[in-house]
């Protein structure tokens, strides 16, 4: 007998949590929630939703930012990781809207390697609230995004972000890692 595999949320936190399911461009977004801070945001479908006062603020803020109207986002971010997944982490949120950073860029201003900053950044458990789309590979390619649709959510984020990008997609015959620029 198979047993289904926990969320991410629930492996790291057994007891349950305020949750939010948030419609998005990209799909259902759910937002966790424990002692006052977002600690996860996952792509899946609607889920039985509590509305509290930081869900409430995540959505309003998401919307915003879905809708060009918002550069940043100011909600208390609690995630579980390791002390060096956490510096990755901490640095991504220092990535401003419309900018981007390779991973070795990243990794050389945390004293690491870019394999470590990629792996760190596919454990996120916070994407878009920690901007780990902003990270791209040093040619300009994509590099990896663990959220739902992969390097196509990754691309129209950058997009979003930077309306002057050329619309490329990893889809339609163009190569599997295309560039950004």
């Amino acid at each position: 007998m198979q047993l289904p595999l926990p969320s991410l949320a629930s492996a790291c936190y057994p007891e349950p949590m305020p949750l939010l399911s948030v419609s998005s461009p990209f799909g259902w977004l759910v937002l966790h929630e424990r002692d006052g801070a977002i600690v996860a945001l996952r792509w899946g479908d609607s889920a039985p939703s509590e509305e509290t006062p930081l869900l409430c603020a995540a959505r309003d803020q998401l919307a915003a930012y879905f809708a060009g109207q918002s550069r940043r986002f100011t909600l208390p971010l609690a995630p579980a990781g390791t002390v060096f997944q956490r510096r990755v982490w901490k640095a991504l949120t220092e990535i401003g809207f419309g900018e981007t950073r390779t991973y070795g860029a990243l990794a050389q201003s945390l004293g690491s390697g870019p394999r470590a900053v990629g792996g760190a950044c596919g454990r996120n458990p916070i994407p878009l609230l920690i901007p780990c789309h902003r990270v791209i590979g040093s040619g300009g390619q994509l590099g990896g995004y663990s959220g739902q649709g992969g390097l196509v959510t990754k691309a129209a984020l950058l997009r979003l972000e930077q309306p002057g990008l050329p619309p490329r997609s990893p889809l339609g015959g163009a190569p599997p890692n295309p560039p950004l620029f």
